[in-house]
């Protein structure tokens, strides 16, 4: 039986990376797409350099392609020559601040570059399943129009709903330009899947995180904070009085569900990821928990809170475990933030040995 082979993009990113090293493991062969471009938005800081290399020099079954996936001939090209039996599309411009100054890359790289991947798949591997990381940002800020009660260290859901269903709304609400590129490409997925019958399945990911984060300021809230309490570095709160909620999902929780996905694909269907009440926190939380592991965070809380941003987001994860009962959720919050921990502790040894 051949080897099977999948085609990552975004390589280099959180879920990328994540994902190629998840199918090797699984016996898969994995070309990746990356450019870097996370440093041409966010400085060296988020670059995906280091990453790159170690996919590159640690698995021999990954092989690395350096293109833009806006070059529309270059996707075409790579697609027809590799013909691969899996797609998992991550590449992405990430962050909803930093959309407002940059348009025109943001639509381009988010609803563009989709487009590009779907009709080069659809030419030439149309069966083959294909996993779109979208975003809960394509709810906007409708999220905050539910019914909220103050509790002393978080917002929660006055109603006692579990979470945010697919079922909500995602008209008539403010987006950001980065949600509304999201949409873009949220929809055209599936388009793709009704229309044409491709097996592309959307997932709407809350926070997803792991060790590979190259977080910064305006992206990765979890891996961000811990780096900048073990750093010692300050760190700004934006509004909702430090108590807003988002949950967490490893970012190797996330890559089995897209195999699980591989195995028993949904046309066009619809996924909400995340990690659900049992990995909720607020930001209050979240510097208790670091406090507890030794971490004093220096912060300041501003008044301002960000354009479109959630006060309270947990993900109801009910149908995607209905539809794939046999996949677990393997870290639980404890867990994923001992390992960011970990992580960064091991990134000031370093630093400091310099």
């Amino acid at each position: 039986m051949p080897q099977p082979s999948a085609l990552v993009t975004g390589s280099g990113g959180l879920i990328g990376s994540a994902c190629v090293s998840f199918l090797i493991e699984h016996g898969w062969r994995v070309v990746g797409i990356d450019n870097n471009m996370r440093e041409q938005f966010f400085g060296p800081a988020g670059s995906t350099a280091a990453v790159l290399q170690h996919l590159r020099v640690t698995f021999p079954n990954y092989r690395h392609v350096t293109i833009d996936i806006r070059d529309r001939q270059a996707v075409r090209e790579v697609m027809r020559d590799e013909r691969p039996d899996f797609i998992i599309h991550t590449a992405a411009q990430p962050s909803h601040d930093k959309a407002a100054a940059i348009p025109y890359e943001d639509f381009d790289v988010n609803a563009v570059g989709t487009l590009n991947l779907l009709v080069a798949a659809r030419m030439y591997c149309a069966d083959s399943p294909f996993c779109f990381t979208s975003t809960n940002k394509v709810y906007g800020d409708r999220p905050n129009l539910l019914p909220l009660v103050e509790l002393p260290t978080r917002w929660d859901y006055a109603d006692g709903r579990d979470g945010i269903g697919e079922d909500m709304s995602i008209d008539g609400c403010t987006h950001s330009l980065f949600g509304a590129s999201k949409v873009a490409a949220d929809v055209l997925c599936q388009e793709f899947g009704r229309y044409f019958g491709m097996p592309v399945g959307v997932f709407r990911g809350g926070c997803l995180t792991g060790p590979q984060h190259a977080a910064v300021e305006l992206h990765g809230y979890l891996a961000y904070i811990t780096r900048c309490a073990v750093h010692r570095r300050p760190y700004k709160v934006f509004g909702y009085k430090a108590k807003q909620v988002r949950d967490q999902i490893h970012s190797r929780d996330v890559a089995a569900l897209f195999l699980a996905f591989h195995a028993n694909p949904r046309p066009g269907e619809v996924y909400n990821l995340g990690g659900g009440r049992a990995n909720s926190l607020s930001i209050l939380e979240t510097i208790a928990l670091l406090a507890q592991r030794g971490y004093s965070l220096d912060w300041e809380l501003t008044e301002d809170n960000r354009v479109g941003d959630h006060i309270c987001y947990i993900t109801d994860m009910s149908k995607a475990r209905q539809h794939f009962p046999a996949w677990q959720m393997t870290y639980d919050v404890t867990r994923l933030v001992d390992e960011l921990v970990a992580e960064q502790e091991v990134s000031l040894l370093r630093m400091q040995a310099v």
